[in-house]
């Protein structure tokens, strides 16, 4: 895709960035601006800000800013061009087309893209007319239709070395495309290329768009280990999408189930439940809970019944509460997970089952008796310590009473005193938090360790006037001309502000209607985040042409005495430059 100044602008226009952030977020008006719970990083207080007027966003905690294209690509994990074409659709535009196809990045996820895909057309094939019917036969024992295995996509990997090698040989891709793919592994003693899934069943995973970005590979026999997830590939993160999510996002349901696997999930959506995911492997990550928030209110973890399942299910109760989504916990009996209830006691039951799911409370109030004597005095203390920290998280005053007045009379001790005593820990959780919330703002607003500008750390004053000069060059591109001849290009310090400069230059002079879009595509969604914050950190204050001249002045004598350092001087001349300097 050509870089085109018109249809960015149009771009921007048709998808303002108000709109798009308020479709993953609950944004509050405050002025002309709005703010909002970052999404990008969990947090209880708000520190991410809209800003209409230049159409940008910026948090104040993580450091995550930028234009609408940048959030898409931070919220959908995608490239520019990728970013790009969902805000066309989302908005009926016409993407213009480059022939040269000079987007290498693009271009590279394409072709994954397009390689998982005839892969998980040759499992599925080999699944439904190969001549190894175990894949087959291991759905069918687990009760699988026709119409789920062909829903779902599910394959069989052959017990072979090169079958799918050979199949994407001979659609023109190279090994080093296969093995960038994770679909294949280079031998370290032949140096050849061979298949990483063989004899297993195969799970295509399919992320919010329909495209395949991966895959999950269980073994048919006790060979280890016994699941296979492709790694961390241009398209793939496990640790940020979910098994699934793409039909639950469009179920009828502001609840979602949380299942531990691949073949609980099927079983329950097979049963007549759309609304349920299942994590890639792993744990639930902050990442993946605020996937799931923008999609439901209410999450029902269904892990299994054993011990890892409990811990898991722990673990996830924290995420949810800190993206603020209500968590029930389901109790199975006489099943260890999910499939086994439904082929047990049926999809009629299982659905009664979700209706009357416990609240997370009880779950987590219930594992604090885990290894007390509470008969005994100090098992009773201990609980009552327990209970507290429990209690002091529930956020609604209401629902934390009613809790209070059942455990002040379980352990048989006076209510107020109890809610004295919590009310405490609250209030010693929010000071804490807010002091937390303050550190992380001032870290990201100094130049401590900047990783996008480590030049800052050593030229901090030139710096912040290189910063001043692009921040009015942002606000005031009218007047492009004017700064860059009191500030040319030449005499920033650092080589980050540098090239963020020139490419302000270059971008206004070339184009009829700027915009912060128009720098998308060459700085990575975390320098624009940087660009983003120079603006918002200074959004009150104006600069007038004077304060250019001055910054402008001081990097021209700052340049002037780094050039000077490069060359060899006396000892005399370097003792006058610092003299000078210092004056």
């Amino acid at each position: 895709m050509q870089k085109n100044d018109e249809f960015l602008y149009a771009l921007r226009n048709a998808n303002p960035i108000e709109t798009v952030m308020g479709s993953y977020v609950n944004l509050i008006r405050r002025g002309r601006n709005y703010v909002c719970s970052c999404p990008f990083h969990s947090e209880k207080t708000p520190s991410c800000t809209v800003f209409t007027d230049t159409q940008s966003f910026y948090c104040f905690g993580c450091g995550a800013g930028g234009d609408v294209i940048t959030f898409t690509m931070k919220a959908e994990n995608l490239d520019f061009v990728e970013a790009v074409k969902l805000l066309a659709e989302r908005s009926g535009l016409q993407v213009p087309e480059n022939n040269s196809r000079d987007d290498r990045t693009a271009q590279r996820r394409t072709r994954i893209y397009e390689m998982n895909r005839i892969a998980a057309n040759y499992f599925y094939k080999n699944l439904i007319s190969g001549s190894n019917k175990a894949g087959l036969q291991y759905f069918y024992n687990r009760k699988l239709s026709p119409q789920t295995i062909k829903k779902y996509g599910l394959g069989f990997a052959s017990d072979s070395y090169y079958d799918l090698i050979n199949v994407l040989h001979s659609k023109g891709y190279s090994d080093d495309e296969i093995v960038d793919a994770w679909l294949g592994g280079k031998s370290q003693k032949t140096g050849k290329v061979y298949d990483l899934f063989r004899n297993r069943v195969m799970f295509p995973i399919v992320d919010l768009r329909g495209n395949i970005i991966g895959f999950g590979g269980r073994v048919l026999d006790n060979s280890t280990p016994k699941y296979l997830n492709t790694g961390k590939t241009p398209v793939f993160d496990k640790g940020s999408n979910l098994f699934s999510m793409h039909f639950a996002k469009n179920a009828d349901s502001k609840r979602l189930i949380l299942c531990e696997g691949y073949m609980d999930v099927i079983a329950v959506n097979q049963a007549g439940f759309e609304n349920v995911v299942a994590t890639l492997g792993t744990a639930i990550t902050p990442n993946q809970a605020r996937l799931i928030s923008h999609y439901c209110d209410e999450v029902v973890i269904a892990y299994d019944s054993d011990g890892a399942g409990q811990r898991a299910t722990q673990k996830a109760i924290n995420h949810f509460s800190e993206v603020g989504l209500r968590t029930k916990i389901l109790r199975m009996e006489g099943a260890k997970d999910p499939d086994e209830y439904i082929k047990k006691f049926g999809a009629a039951r299982f659905r009664m089952l979700i209706e009357g799911s416990d609240d997370a409370n009880n779950f987590m109030l219930d594992r604090c008796e885990d290894g007390l004597d509470i008969d005994s005095e100090g098992g009773k203390v201990e609980l009552l310590k327990r209970v507290s920290n429990v209690l002091a998280g529930i956020e609604s005053p209401l629902e934390r009473e009613v809790y209070i007045s059942r455990t002040a009379k379980k352990c048989d001790i006076a209510p107020d005193v109890l809610k004295s005593h919590i009310s405490e820990i609250i209030r010693i959780r929010r000071n804490s938090q807010k002091k937390n919330e303050w550190k992380t703002i001032q870290a990201n607003t100094t130049y401590v360790r900047d990783e996008i500008n480590p030049e800052a750390a050593k030229f901090r004053r030139e710096s912040r006037a290189e910063e001043t000069i692009i921040r009015t060059l942002i606000m005031r591109p009218e007047d492009a001309d004017r700064i860059a001849e009191k500030a040319p290009p030449d005499i920033f310090v650092t080589s980050f502000n540098k090239r963020v400069y020139e490419a302000l230059l270059e971008a206004i002079r070339n184009s009829e209607k700027f915009s912060l879009s128009l720098l998308a595509s060459e700085f990575s969604p975390e320098e624009m985040g940087k660009i983003s914050g120079m603006i918002a950190k200074k959004q009150d204050f104006s600069v007038s042409e004077a304060a250019v001249e001055d910054c402008a002045s001081a990097l021209k004598k700052s340049s002037a005495v780094k050039n000077s350092a490069d060359e060899d001087i006396s000892d005399d001349q370097l003792r006058e430059m610092f003299s000078s300097k210092k004056k």
